[in-house]
């Protein structure tokens, strides 16, 4: 039986013999996968690294992996089962290289505006890709991108659209979900024609006036619809995510863990109490996204938000 010290001697020289030859070796992706088992559980939304991942994604991916994380989450799904021109199998075997599971995946409808009209195109779109990140084991497909929501009863009728997505996705053993931005918080009414952004003082409140991400949880079946709260957006929302967390604890099942650049630096996220409230909600994937960053490459970025996670007591 291998015991602990030996188990670490030979998984560094296996470590050591893939930089030496410039490749990570299949059995060294096996001994990175199993000392990470009981490390902190740290995902990254692969949008974070813009087009520095492009073209040689398989090196970047051994660099992410290398950084602590161990899960990512995909962006830049298109209709030709590609991501970013890559091959989905392609990616799944880089990632898995690289020691990372991909658990999720971001992508939009080719429409905006839902109708009658295009709910057809809108669910053929999600079966094809609920086939398509089926075939690598994604748990979940998650919508990014807010379609048209200026009234009470365009809500409503997203909420529809997403249920149906979500029972395409259910059939096919996969999780249908969405991320917020901060435009879900802005408010609407029966028959409005725009959003109502920012909260309304001073005078007195529109009959039937709703937030409209409280609309789209209201509008959708919690058994085909979960949500991504985006933690940094919520609060540029100006809303609490933590109160969210609480009021939507069975509905809110993953976390864009994000900041004004790289993580903890802004001071203006809690991130101790939303990891808390997080845990205690059973919430078991987080994702790290950061947008453009201006103070170095997106890949130092990124590491400087990893190293703040491993080295929070209150991230598990």
């Amino acid at each position: 039986m291998t015991n602990r010290r030996d188990f670490l001697r030979n998984a560094s020289l296996l470590t050591l013999g893939g930089v030496l030859a410039g490749k990570t070796t299949k059995a060294e992706a096996v001994a990175t996968r199993a000392m990470k088992t009981n490390a902190k559980q740290l995902g990254l939304q692969i949008y974070s690294l813009g087009r520095e991942l492009y073209p040689e994604a398989a090196a970047g991916l051994k660099k992410v992996g290398q950084m602590g994380y161990t899960t990512i989450e995909l962006a830049g799904y298109s209709a030709d089962g590609k991501i970013n021109g890559i091959a989905m199998a392609d990616f799944k075997k880089y990632a898995d290289d690289a020691g990372l599971k991909i658990t999720s995946s971001h992508l939009n409808p080719p429409v905006n505006a839902y109708t009658k009209d295009n709910l057809q195109q809108i669910k053929d779109f999600w079966k094809k890709a609920t086939d398509d990140h089926a075939k690598i084991g994604v748990k979940y497909i998650i919508q990014p991108g807010q379609p048209s929501t200026r009234s009470v009863e365009e809500v409503a009728y997203v909420g529809e659209v997403f249920n149906e997505a979500g029972t395409i996705a259910k059939a096919g053993g996969l999780i249908f979900g969405y991320h917020n931005h901060s435009g879900e918080f802005a408010r609407v009414v029966p028959g409005g024609t725009e959003p109502i952004v920012g909260r309304p003082r001073g005078r007195e409140q529109p009959a039937g006036i709703e937030i409209i991400y409280d609309g789209m949880l209201r509008n959708t079946d919690p058994s085909l619809v979960i949500y991504e709260l985006d933690v940094y957006w919520a609060v540029m929302g100006q809303q609490d995510p933590v109160a969210y967390m609480k009021k939507y604890a069975d509905r809110i099942r993953a976390l864009h863990i994000k900041d004004v650049a790289v993580l903890g630096e802004s001071g203006m996220m809690n991130f101790q109490k939303i990891y808390e409230v997080a845990y205690a909600n059973n919430i078991q994937d987080f994702f790290v996204e950061l947008e453009g960053y201006r103070d170095g490459t997106q890949f130092e970025g990124v590491k400087g938000c990893a190293d703040y996670l491993l080295k929070a007591p209150f991230v598990k």
